[in-house]
């Protein structure tokens, strides 16, 4: 029998709370043809800003790669960051007409996670940053290949979606994965278990994140 890999474990410790995330309401929503417009106008406003903590996520992990094959890889991350999901939130604001400046980025859920996400990749190791964008990206990877599939009629929405279903977005997800699984040798347990909670918090964190897309805590609880 194989021996479990590091992501392995990851998932199958955090089972509970990634499944929470990938079937939380807002995918769910998209799926069934349901999701607010409002909704998807606030996610669009506090996902574009994260783009911005993302590219110095990334740049942390640059800095921090310990060989020059994975630093390459990070720049091109950051290049896809600053040239793709940038230009698509521009767009997507113009032909939409959103106004970012109209909405709140200091809502405690949206910044608990852009300050808890840079928190991890200042204070942490290569690792660290490995473990916490496996998780968000995994999470993405996971429910927007489920997503895909549904007829969505927003066309700005199913780009969103087919975006993180796409070959690219797979094979980041999956490098992410590698770093983590090749490092696994040469770490102790108490290394194990921290960065495998790194992963759960970054659930939790996405979980309130993808909910403030819905307003105000009490605003549209159904």
């Amino acid at each position: 029998m194989a021996r479990e890999t590091l992501s392995e474990r990851f998932l199958r410790e955090n089972a509970a709370v990634f499944e929470a995330m990938v079937s939380h309401r807002f995918t769910t929503d998209i799926e069934r043809g349901l999701l607010p417009a409002e909704a998807f106008d606030r996610y669009l406003v506090y996902e574009g800003a994260f783009v911005d903590t993302a590219i110095s996520i990334f740049a942390l992990a640059t800095a921090k790669a310990g060989t020059i094959k994975q630093k390459r890889w990070l720049i091109g991350v950051l290049d896809a960051l600053a040239n793709r999901q940038v230009a698509y939130f521009e767009r997507t604001f113009a032909q939409r007409g959103i106004k970012p400046e109209r909405f709140d980025l200091a809502e405690p859920r949206v910044e608990a996670f852009r300050a808890g996400m840079l928190e991890i990749a200042e204070k942490g190791s290569f690792l660290d940053i490995a473990a916490a964008m496996f998780a968000a990206e995994w999470m993405y990877w996971t429910w927007s290949r489920r997503v895909a599939a549904a007829p969505i009629a927003d066309p700005l929405l199913r780009e969103w979606v087919a975006m993180h279903a796409d070959d690219a977005f797979a094979a980041q997800a999956r490098w992410l994965r590698d770093q983590i699984d090749a490092a696994d040798g040469g770490l102790d347990e108490a290394t194990r278990a921290r960065l495998s909670g790194v992963f759960g918090r970054v659930q939790e964190l996405e979980i309130a994140f993808h909910e403030a897309a819905y307003g105000p805590v009490g605003e549209a609880a159904a």
